[in-house]
């Protein structure tokens, strides 16, 4: 057995290191009993009990829970719709790789890019018609946008690795079509569906330049709300939300990897 070069294996720490020491101290002085400074005055959970009492915080949270539900429930259905049309309908070789690269063009373009084409698109829109002010609507429409092609992507990638045999197998016992896709293509890909969904409902959980680009003044999530709290100085309050709002996303992580390793 070779053994690990002892600069591999320092250089492997320092980068996790780099990677989860802020993380480590942002909870840390969640737990704090200071309210300002960086000295240690004994532990203490109140910061946390302040979270449950402060009306702003939790309209906050209940902007940022609707936004992901909905838009993870819209992104998910169309993303696995998109997948199974790109992947199962025999497009010809150019036409596949025009949809190959608008897929992936949401994936790879700047946040803020998308941001400012969506202000531009709802400002369009609002010729049209008043409902699409700046408000949780847009926020839900802009999440989708990007949500649906990591949700495709994921899910096609399901479909690639399991092949069209089983599938043709079906048909050869005379499955229909609605028959084929409830009860053999879907089961079959839920283990992708549902990491796709996760993976959205994550994204939308942690987007701030899209929802400050399309947020309203009563629409206001808890990215957009740490980052002008943070602006006015960063408090223990402010450890404790972000500590909440990562060990949520690192649940929903665990959680999908285990349920697509079980699957």
């Amino acid at each position: 057995m070779r053994r690990t070069h002892p600069l591999v294996t320092i250089l492997a720490m320092f980068t996790m290191a780099f990677l989860y020491l802020p993380l480590m101290a942002v909870a840390v002085f969640s737990v704090n009993a200071t309210k300002y400074g960086l000295v240690w005055r004994g532990f203490t959970l109140d910061w946390y009990l302040k979270l449950f009492h402060n009306e702003v915080i939790l309209n906050a949270a209940w902007n940022t829970l609707v936004l992901a539900v909905v838009s993870t429930i819209v992104s998910t259905i169309l993303g696995t719709v998109l997948a199974i049309g790109m992947d199962r309908f025999p497009w010809s070789k150019r036409v596949n790789t025009f949809l190959d690269m608008v897929l992936h063009l949401p994936v790879v373009i700047p946040d803020i890019i998308l941001a400012a084409a969506l202000v531009v698109a709802f400002g369009l829109l609002r010729m049209v018609s008043s409902m699409f002010e700046p408000g949780l609507l847009n926020m839900i429409i802009g999440h989708i946008t990007f949500q649906i092609a990591f949700v495709a992507l994921v899910v096609r990638s399901r479909l690639v690795s399991l092949g069209q045999e089983i599938e043709e197998a079906a048909r050869d016992l005379f499955a229909s079509t609605g028959y084929l896709l409830r009860r053999v293509t879907l089961p079959l890909l839920l283990p992708g569906i549902v990491a796709g969904g996760m993976l959205a409902f994550t994204l939308s959980l942690d987007d701030f330049v899209i929802s400050f680009f399309t947020a309203g003044p009563e629409s206001v999530t808890l990215p957009l709300y740490i980052f002008a709290a943070v602006r006015r100085g960063v408090t223990p309050q402010i450890h404790a939300l972000s500590t909440l709002v990562l060990l949520i996303t690192v649940i929903l992580v665990v959680g999908t990897e285990r349920f697509s390793r079980r699957r």
